[in-house]
């Protein structure tokens, strides 16, 4: 092989099935990513009736609709796109885009869910420390800035490793589904 042409001298193009440009990476496909990368489901407008999924989750079955526990005035809920595993978001029933206008029977009761899922992530999975908080407004990072949710992401010593660094790649140990059993089960 010709390293004038950019291939690499040890046949790894052979090895990988003529797959891509040769670089001696390994790939880790997740094709089903790409339902998030191209905006998949996510909302056309700022109205609830505009395919809000924080406002259609509540309507399906906790185990579809991947809820770990409900409250009068928010609920808590897997995030589909985990930046770890365990990523809960406590998000108010109700529409709104930001935290001053949640009512205080709203605040009160999202304070307490993101104290009860710091307790239940502790229980379940012995999370180490967590990343709580709110992007508001898309210039903030919120990828569905119409209906507040905060994030509540659990932490390992050492869960930032090569994977996320350099591969930009997240291994979740779990299907969401079992995720979702063992947090409601410790949900207290």
């Amino acid at each position: 092989m010709s390293v004038e042409r950019g291939e690499p001298e040890t046949g790894l193009e052979e090895e990988r099935g003529g797959a891509g440009s040769p670089d001696n990476f390994q790939r880790l496909w997740t094709p089903h990513r790409m339902a998030y990368i191209k905006g998949q489901n996510k909302p056309t407008g700022a109205g609830p009736d505009d395919g809000c999924p924080f406002c259609e989750l509540p309507k399906m079955t906790d185990e579809d609709g991947l809820i770990v526990a409900r409250g009068g005035t928010v609920y808590a809920v897997l995030n589909l796109y985990p930046y770890n595993s365990g990523h809960l978001m406590v998000v108010p029933y109700r529409h709104v885009p930001d935290y001053t206008d949640l009512d205080g029977a709203e605040t009160g009761e999202l304070a307490d869910f993101t104290k009860r899922a710091l307790q239940a992530l502790r229980k379940a999975s012995g999370a180490q420390g967590f990343n709580v908080g709110m992007n508001l407004g898309g210039v903030a990072g919120a990828g569905i800035a119409a209906h507040l949710h905060q994030h509540v992401v659990p932490r390992w010593g050492g869960d930032t490793n090569f994977m996320p660094v350099v591969g930009h790649t997240k291994v979740l140990p779990q299907l969401l589904r079992d995720t979702r059993t063992l947090l409601a089960e410790a949900w207290p």
